[in-house]
């Protein structure tokens, strides 16, 4: 096959979406929940709904099809590119360290912050919820700032390919 061959062009094609839908998605997503905080309300809670339905269904799978396509493309490579070069194994490891924050920390976040929103809306007061929503707003601005740095450095291990 090799790198020149059609099938790992149409490999790299379906990684390069995978991570553009699955990243950009959680990227965006967090710009939306911020958005849904500031309107507030019922508008509000619609909006961090719809894009926590949306991330969910769209992004959250590309996201795990991302390492799935870049094995392949490694396999693929015929020899060009091994599991032993260093630049593949750190993205790697930075790929499972985002997955780790997202599914531990920043998706669990997003749907306690939609809860409570949700609940300040329900019962029209905001005093009891609104605390823990604000915490919660700063754990996400935390946590999505580490996981777009390890986006950022995958990012420049694909591009620049140090050790090869």
């Amino acid at each position: 096959m090799g790198v020149s061959s059609g099938l790992y062009r149409f490999v790299l094609l379906l990684h390069i979406l995978t991570v553009v839908v699955g990243f950009g998605g959680f990227i965006v997503n967090a710009g939306m929940a911020r958005a849904a905080r500031q309107r507030g309300g019922a508008e509000g809670v619609a909006i961090g709904e719809a894009s926590a339905a949306v991330t969910k269904q769209v992004s959250q799978n590309a996201f795990y099809a991302v390492p799935v396509f870049g094995i392949l493309l490694v396999v693929l490579s015929d020899g060009t590119f091994g599991f032993e070069e260093p630049w593949v194994g750190i993205s790697i490891v930075l790929y499972l360290a985002a997955a780790a924050l997202l599914l531990a920390v920043i998706l669990p976040a997003q749907r306690r912050s939609n809860q409570l929103a949700a609940d300040v809306v329900g019962r029209g007061s905001g005093e009891p919820g609104r605390g823990e929503m604000a915490q919660l707003d700063k754990k996400l601005a935390a946590f999505t700032g580490v996981f777009n740095l390890l986006f950022l450095a995958v990012l420049a291990l694909m591009i620049f390919k140090p050790g090869t």
